[in-house]
């Protein structure tokens, strides 16, 4: 199965964005709702028999279970009955609320996240039509339940075959967008290793350093608007609290933060292009991104977007049939690749030069060179030293 998301910007008149707006509002205060349930279940367990607070105490009975997603919906449909407010929004749009707030605690549990958090006024930004209307694309509009026809800027076409199978409506600083989810039915093989291959080194001092010798100049894409974006935040806090001048400012500066955005991910996609056009397999290093984000440089890491920049290359590389494989990094800048002399420095040294041959070059390019007298395993992570025919990175999948 194919899945594709496809991002349009959407016209809409005064009726339909305030639609919108009260829906946002609307899911906003059943996750407020739902979460506020779940966390007054969880505190009240945690007192001790022996020990309880002098102050206040949760009034739960015993006997009351946990409210599951499951309970949570059921109650959703009761309340709808007699809540106008609700009655007024998709039933399915806040079903997908609950469930979005069920995959939050579910990853807290799995994969160490934060406890969800209550969405101050303005903080929800999308909800999802789950389910689609009949016929619900045309040339330059989208027919989206309760919404209608809405008009579409088509800036590229679907692509013919695909089903689109929901919708999400996102609010951003620069107006309203559709993400259309598109669906085809069909097994796609995985791309064989093939063609020139190229390893990738990500940094600081330069943002890729290639196996192929090419170095790339890193932008500093927040750092280029970031007195602008301190002289608005100053500004900001001096402005009265819900007064329109604190909301053109606040819009102002979202303005701003979109446009790092979009041009971080422009300039990812094009980079990630450029690569594809030199080889036929790219290997990138694997990274502890978290880890490095938390450290001293870790403004400057999350402004060079890493993370983003190897999703979207093995995307594209995907899409242009590009092999592509992450590799274990650890070591590999100590060992000359000309002699294999381990030469040690830290990370102030950016120049390898080896004190045995003499051997001179960029910090970020050795160990790429190194691919050249041997084949690296990804899978067990191992490097052997064996012959290579005029290929840089070698694959093996004998494990």
């Amino acid at each position: 199965m194919l899945n594709l998301t496809y991002a349009y910007k959407i016209n809409l008149n005064s009726g339909k964005t305030a639609l919108i707006d009260q829906t946002l509002e609307v899911c906003r205060k059943v996750w407020n709702y739902a979460l506020r349930e779940r966390r007054d279940w969880i505190n009240s367990r945690k007192c001790r028999v022996d020990a309880c607070s002098i102050h206040s105490e949760y009034i739960i009975p015993a006997d009351t279970p946990y409210p599951s997603k499951s309970l949570q919906e059921k109650a959703l449909t009761v309340a709808k009955k007699t809540n106008e407010e609700l009655k007024s929004i998709n039933a399915q749009v806040l079903q997908q609320v609950l469930r979005k707030l069920d995959t939050a605690f579910e990853d807290m549990k799995r994969k160490g996240f934060g406890f969800p958090r209550f969405k101050k006024f303005g903080q929800m930004r999308s909800f999802v039509y789950p389910q689609m209307l009949k016929d619900p694309l045309g040339q330059d509009w989208v027919k989206l339940p309760q919404l209608g026809k809405v008009e579409v800027i088509m800036h590229r076409p679907i692509p013919s075959g695909f089903e689109l199978k929901q919708a999400r409506i996102v609010k951003k600083a620069s107006g309203y967008y559709v993400m259309l989810s598109l669906q085809l039915d069909v097994n796609l093989p995985d791309t064989p290793p093939s063609g020139h291959p190229l390893g990738i080194d990500v940094g600081l001092k330069k943002f890729l350093a290639t196996s192929d010798g090419e170095l790339i100049k890193r932008p500093r894409f927040f750092e280029a608007l970031a007195p602008k974006l301190k002289l608005l935040q100053r500004r900001l806090k001096y402005k009265k609290k819900g007064s329109k001048n604190q909301a053109k400012l606040a819009k102002k500066i979202a303005r701003i933060h979109q446009q790092i955005h979009d041009t971080r991910k422009d300039f990812h996609f094009k980079l990630a292009h450029h690569l594809c056009d030199q080889a036929g397999m790219i290997f990138a290093e694997q990274l502890n991104l978290k880890g490095m984000a938390k450290g001293m440089l870790g403004k400057h890491t999350l402004d060079a977007g890493w993370g983003q920049f190897l999703q979207l290359l093995s995307w594209v590389c995907w899409k242009r049939g590009v092999y592509f494989a992450k590799v274990e990094a650890a070591g590999t800048s100590q060992t000359c690749p000309e002699c294999d002399t381990h030469v040690s420095k830290n990370l102030s040294v950016r120049v390898h030069e080896c004190p045995k041959c003499g051997y001179k070059t960029d910090r970020d390019v050795v160990p790429l060179k190194l691919s050249e007298t041997g084949v690296f395993l990804p899978l067990d992570r191992r490097w052997r030293k064996l012959p290579v025919d005029g290929m840089r990175w070698g694959l093996s999948y004998s494990v």
